[in-house]
């Protein structure tokens, strides 16, 4: 793959299992700048992060002899992550991220440092990175330091799973990189952190968005809920794309069901069955407003001071600063936390023991307690969903002696949203285990064919709940089952 090739969400995924390389005309971008970068601080002229302290170390001139140990010395000290450590899809994300805006010339730095890159993406040669230690401003500093640590032969890496220490690894392993001026910068600066967790994140919510809808027409048949809703009439009349969507699915998903056919004895149904519509096709308008922003920003150039051969200018700004990225992590996470909370009510309803399903969907309750405190789990990731949906995008602390005087916190909102995603799938499949179960006392060979197929799959990894049994298993097996490419039941 050619990493001049726009990079969008849904096709992403696919380039991680693949090796990328740099254009002709990418590496003759990025050596006209790197050349006109050295032209410029051999004149003498100041230029901020280049030949300057950095922060509020900025007015502190640094002679040209010691330039290279300022990078390397940014590096090192920029090392600051604690915490748990990141994903290996993550850290090659912000591998493919950093490329990426690099390979666009504007950060004045070597081929080879960018090359150094691209070898560890294409070997996966995973750099140990730390969740903590960015603000989301000034860019990513602390987790991108330990990402390009190995290239200066520091740090750690994880290789074929095991990590070691990037100083022991066999001559060879990683090209060695002389870092030259401004590079220890470029390579810190940036908001790759953030926008591997945002890229992350709505890959995952594309794919839960799906299973939400899916997940809810398996729960209209087992509650015996009404199809009415969903007539194409309502939501013409409110045009919301999403809205108008998930009517759609739902329609089609339901399509062919004799269940719907038979007479209801309910006038109509709770909320969480009546405005499935209304709450994911809210959900799924977010997901494309911030698909839109995160593709401009994986495709952009977030490095400063950013370097300009053509118009004969270096120039420093603030493409680092992580808000357009913090307020809609923030907006994403609210988002999706909304189709658990709808997911859970749902949940909730099935286990109520109405609609002539037995109380807690098991037999003989009493003796069993069915999935009483599944709806419990359930319950407890929703609410620790609504804690974690607290914006961080509206904190700001000053740092570096108020140099950097509004910072975007968008690296916390990053790791919160992804525990948020990773917490709506695991409602997500609890309302599958139930709305299975559930169905299994109706005539279920009358649903709908697509949903019939979707139970019997299902059955294939969980069984009936005949008796009490630990459910955690059960649950831990219907999280992963909603892993799987929910296309086959919904395109």
């Amino acid at each position: 793959m050619n990493i001049s090739d726009h990079l969008s969400i849904d096709h992403i995924g696919e380039l991680l299992n693949r090796t990328i390389t740099l254009t002709p005309g990418e590496i003759k971008a990025i050596e006209r700048n790197f050349e006109f970068l050295q032209q410029k601080v051999s004149k003498g002229t100041t230029y901020y992060g280049i030949n300057t302290g950095f922060g509020s170390l900025c007015n502190i001139i640094i002679p040209e002899k010691d330039i290279q140990q300022l990078q390397e010395n940014l590096v090192c000290s920029h090392a600051c992550g604690m915490g748990d450590t990141v994903d290996d899809e993550l850290v090659k994300l912000m591998l493919l991220l950093k490329i990426k805006n690099l390979s666009k010339g504007y950060s004045g730095t070597h081929t080879d440092t960018v090359q150094g890159l691209v070898h560890l993406y294409n070997n996966n040669i995973l750099p140990v990175v730390y969740e903590q230690g960015s603000l989301g401003a000034s860019g990513d500093l602390a987790p991108l330091a330990h990402l390009v640590l190995p290239l200066i032969a520091k740090g750690r890496v994880k290789i074929n799973g095991q990590v070691q220490d990037t100083a022991s690894l066999p001559p060879g392993t990683i090209p060695s990189v002389r870092l030259h001026a401004k590079e220890g910068l470029a390579l810190l600066n940036g908001t790759q952190f953030m926008s591997s967790y945002a890229t992350w994140s709505l890959i995952q919510a594309k794919r839960l968005l799906k299973w939400a809808d899916i997940i809810t027409a398996l729960s209209v048949e087992a509650f015996d809920a009404k199809a009415e809703p969903y007539h194409p009439a309502l939501h013409a009349i409110r045009p919301h794309a999403g809205q108008i969507q998930t009517a759609a699915n739902l329609r089609a998903l339901l399509s062919g069901s004799l269940l719907q056919e038979q007479p209801k004895e309910q006038v109509q149904d709770p909320y969480s069955f009546r405005c499935v519509p209304q709450v994911h096709g809210a959900t799924k308008d977010a997901v494309a407003h911030i698909e839109k922003v995160v593709e401009i920003e994986i495709n952009a150039v977030t490095d400063n001071p950013t370097v300009f051969e053509e118009e004969d200018v270096i120039l420093s700004g603030g493409n680092f600063h992580g808000q357009p990225l913090a307020i809609n992590l923030d907006y994403l996470a609210i988002a999706m936390a909304e189709l658990a909370n709808i997911s859970e009510r749902r949940t909730y309803l099935l286990i109520g023991g109405t609609r002539n399903l037995p109380a807690f969907l098991v037999s003989q309750p009493g003796l069993n307690s069915g999935f009483m405190i599944a709806q419990y789990t359930a319950a407890s990731i929703v609410s620790q969903n609504k804690q974690l949906c607290t914006p961080a995008s509206v904190d700001s602390i000053v740092s570096s002696n108020g140099q950097e005087d509004h910072v975007s916190m968008g690296a916390n909102a990053a790791t919160k949203l992804k525990k948020v995603i990773e917490n709506v799938q695991k409602v997500l499949a609890i309302e599958l285990l139930t709305a299975a179960q559930g169905l299994d006392f109706r005539k279920k060979a009358q649903t709908a064919p697509v949903l019939l197929q979707l139970h019997e799959d299902f059955r294939k990894v969980v069984s009936f709940n005949e008796s009490d049994r630990v459910l955690h298993d059960d649950m831990s097996k219907a999280y992963d089952f909603l892993n799987s490419n929910p296309s086959k039941y919904l395109k």
